[in-house]
């Protein structure tokens, strides 16, 4: 009597692969197909409010009735919440091809939660990063209410392009927010933390920070030391841009900016561009987080018109809507005023 054939692990985990990958594309094929459908239910029920006796009872019962027959026959996923955002789908997006394009690329609830977004550019953003980034919808919810795409804009020079349309040559003001939001981090509203305790708190929610810099940064390094013949100096994190192809130092600084941090930070890209930067790299970029920053030292130091070194305020807690709003409006009058003092 033979003995049983044990299979190999390699076999195992290539049945494991198949049956992943075949699942994956069901599940997908059903998104896809669903999406579509909401498409076409929110598009019925549009022309329905458009047509005949319908315009004139929509608010007296157009939705409920149709949830209530849909619930009976189809069970839920039909309320009269949902059935509003079927026909919100249809109406931000009309066109049927731009409908065939997003049915095969997120889920349902990430395009409820993006259908909200009011401007078309920052949609085509959340949904271009979405999908690149494989963001789950609790982390496009985030983004969405941070304003990720608008504290982008606010690093530039108060254009209204698209940030994900990236020219042929990306600059690094494609990639800088302001400010940058780290409630995740679990720390109190800077000052009460300290330098060492952010940086701490940061190296332990790295992916999370990571998600929050944006697309293409990796981690390197923290507090890599660079040497010259008579000192050492230490910079608090290291990445690297693999779109930009060049090293990124990140200085935390838990008080408002000062002119001696701006010349520190230029000293160290100098040292860093001698000393580590390698043949195929672009220069070396510095980003300095700031718990808050003056303007007039913005405007009157190497910051100004600088390719290599950037400032941006972090919050760590999250702001309520209207107070990152406000602060995004301050940094747009700021721009604009940077802006007009340089014409005349």
């Amino acid at each position: 009597m033979s003995e049983d054939l044990i299979p190999s692990s390699d076999f195992f985990t290539d049945v494991r692969t198949i049956l992943s990958q075949a699942r994956h594309a069901a599940c997908s094929a059903v998104n896809s197909a669903m999406v579509a459908a909401y498409w076409q239910i929110g598009r019925q029920i549009v022309e329905e409010e458009q047509g005949g006796s319908a315009k004139a009872t929509y608010g007296e019962g157009l939705l409920p009735a149709l949830s209530r027959a849909l619930t009976s026959e189809f069970g839920r996923g039909f309320s009269y919440a949902n059935l509003r955002n079927f026909r919100q789908f249809y109406l931000t997006y009309p066109d049927p091809e731009i409908c065939y394009a997003l049915r095969s690329k997120l889920t349902w609830t990430h395009h409820r939660l993006i259908m909200r977004v009011e401007t078309a550019q920052a949609r085509d953003y959340y949904i271009t990063q979405a999908e690149k980034e494989n963001w789950s919808s609790r982390t496009l919810e985030r983004q969405i209410e941070t304003h990720a795409y608008q504290r982008l804009l606010s690093s530039r020079d108060g254009s209204a392009a698209n940030p994900e349309e990236v020219p042929f040559k990306p600059s690094i003001r494609d990639f800088i927010k302001d400010p940058y939001v780290l409630e995740f981090l679990g720390l109190p509203e800077a000052p009460s933390a300290s330098e060492t305790e952010v940086e701490s708190a940061i190296i332990s929610q790295l992916q999370s920070f990571l998600l929050e810099l944006g697309h293409g940064f990796s981690f390197v390094a923290r507090q890599m030391r660079i040497s010259t013949e008579t000192s050492h100096f230490y910079l608090d994190l290291v990445f690297y841009h693999y779109v930009l192809k060049c090293f990124v130092i990140i200085d935390l600084k838990t008080t408002k900016l000062t002119h001696q941090d701006i010349g520190q930070i230029d000293m160290y890209v100098r040292m860093f561009d001698d000393l580590k930067r390698g043949p195929d790299d672009n220069p070396t970029i510095a980003l300095i987080l700031c718990a808050d920053k003056d303007e007039t030292i913005v405007q009157y130091s190497v910051l100004k018109g600088s390719e290599q070194l950037f400032a941006s305020k972090y919050r760590t807690v999250l702001p309520t809507e209207a107070e990152l709003i406000a602060e995004l409006e301050r940094e747009r009058r700021v721009i604009e005023s940077r802006q007009t003092t340089g014409r005349d």
